[in-house]
């Protein structure tokens, strides 16, 4: 066991580990009343640097520091190309639902996603259908997230993949549930900042290694040359697949619950206003960095079997140890912040939208905080149990994630703040087409290969769309009334 390289680690969940507890005391000093809405929303008090920090380290997950790299290690210059077009999502996220949406769920006094379409829609089956989509996607993103926790683990100590994840799922559990939100966010800003020196770092020790960005390509090309097209090494990276791959990682990120409910935690619009440009900068940073490693990384060590463990690996060969230990703190920084924000999305979903509305309405304060530190406690656990099984890539484990809860929510969400006629009858209808669909077409593109050659969530986001619009004219409600929303300023 390589302790030069743990023990920074170890450091760095210790220095997390306070974060959580100091958090949690933070937490406990807000009036009993605003118990709910500092556990899933940090009181609705980030400022600019925090909420563009707790956006890029949501999203940049697991999959951008170790499936992505492992990806575009096997994929070659294409994939870097496809990862890129993730940059503006920060932006593009607060921009769609910004200022609107933060007033609108201050109206509403929505603490989560669901609250804001119980609110918008008035409608049960509503509120059920999102609850749903929520935890059963959520599951498998979160999978994906214990697993990319626990190969980083495997590779860096030896230990078998079981123990691995057993460390690392404590690890996080403890700070979750102990601090919610508040800690969530907090340390997703100390993550992002160890997640872009972290890249720096080890983009430029293999660049070293490898003799040069001139001596990497020309190994590449000698290789083989489609490494460095967009195309991908076997020419399976289409045009349509690639253009279509920014409904996932774009336009459609609006649609993901855990990114959407930054949207109404933030202070003020000033803070808003700051986090689109740190979240810009910082996002092209780090999916740059990480890809353009994964892709050098494959002169400098041939063969790696499981994509997975390019990074640490890459970083043990290129780096001094003890420099090794400090630099891959950043993928495991991406994937416990990750696994956070859903831990306490999902635990917001069951104990707010499902408990307090139609288990325990008049539920105690002592009684919510209690079901809420269970909640998480208890689905941190299943998803253990549902990690000790992995693929080899769990990057398309996670996109499978992100494509279900975009097929449900984008147009929901987005048309429920824009368009007048937007009713439940739209949004049911939307979201069970999307669900259905996306589900349907991704066992037919298992099978027969990518339908229309784009990426599997083209399809249903178009179908949900369309739904969405028919049924909602179709079955006309009296009009929604937008007087007011969206012109004043954020308190």
């Amino acid at each position: 066991m390589n302790w030069e390289v743990i023990i920074p680690l170890i450091v760095f969940l210790v220095i997390i580990f306070f974060i959580g507890i100091w958090s949690s005391r933070k937490g406990a000093q807000v009036e009993e009343g605003g118990f709910l809405k500092d556990y899933f929303l940090g009181g609705r008090e980030l400022g600019g640097f925090v909420l563009a920090m707790t956006m890029v380290a949501t999203y940049g997950s697991a999959s951008s520091f170790l499936g992505g790299p492992g990806t575009a290690y096997t994929m070659g210059f294409g994939w870097v190309l496809l990862a890129m077009t993730q940059v503006v999502t920060g932006y593009f996220v607060l921009m769609i639902l910004g200022k609107k949406f933060a007033i609108m769920a201050r109206k509403y006094d929505a603490l989560t996603l669901v609250d804001f379409l119980k609110a918008r829609y008035n409608s049960a089956p509503v509120v059920i259908l999102s609850a749903a989509a929520i935890i059963i996607f959520l599951f498998s993103a979160m999978a994906a997230q214990w697993i990319g926790g626990a190969r980083l683990v495997e590779s860096l100590t030896g230990m078998s993949y079981n123990t691995a994840l057993f460390i690392f799922a404590v690890s996080v559990l403890v700070y979750v549930t102990i601090g919610g939100f508040r800690a969530v966010a907090v340390t997703d800003a100390v993550q992002g900042g160890v997640m872009v020196v972290g890249t720096l770092v080890l983009l430029v020790g293999v660049i070293v290694a490898g003799g040069g960005v001139p001596n990497i390509m020309g190994d590449l090309i000698n290789e083989n040359p489609n490494l460095v097209t967009p195309f991908g090494p076997d020419g399976g990276l289409s045009k349509a697949y690639v253009s279509s791959f920014w409904i996932l990682v774009g336009v459609g990120v609006v649609g993901l619950p855990q990114i959407a409910v930054r949207s109404m935690s933030y202070k003020n619009s000033r803070s808003m206003h700051r986090a689109l440009i740190i979240g810009t900068v910082v996002t092209g940073i780090i999916m740059l960095n990480m890809h353009l490693i994964g892709v050098f990384a494959r002169p400098i060590l041939p063969g790696i079997d499981v994509g997975d463990k390019v990074i640490p690996l890459i970083s043990m060969e290129v780096l001094p140890a003890w420099l090794a230990g400090i630099v891959l703190a950043a993928p495991m920084a991406a994937i416990m912040s990750t696994v956070d924000s859903l831990l306490i999305l999902v635990s917001s979903t069951v104990v707010k939208d499902v408990y307090l509305n139609y288990i325990k309405p008049d539920a105690s304060i002592k009684a919510i905080k209690r079901a809420s530190f269970g909640v998480t406690a208890v689905l941190g656990v299943i998803v253990y149990i549902l990690a000790l099984n992995p693929p080899d890539l769990l990057i398309f484990l996670n996109l499978f994630a992100f494509g279900g809860l975009e097929a449900a929510f984008i147009w929901p969400i987005v048309l429920g703040l824009y368009w007048r006629h937007a009713n439940k009858f739209g949004a049911i209808a939307s979201m069970v087409v999307g669900i259905g669909s996306y589900i349907a077409i991704h066992y037919y593109n298992e099978a027969n290969g990518n339908l229309f050659g784009v990426h599997t969530v083209t399809v249903p986001v178009v179908l949900s769309l369309i739904a969405f619009i028919v049924f909602s004219l179709l079955m006309k409600q009296k009009a929604y009334d937008f007087e007011g929303i969206g012109k004043g300023e954020v308190a």
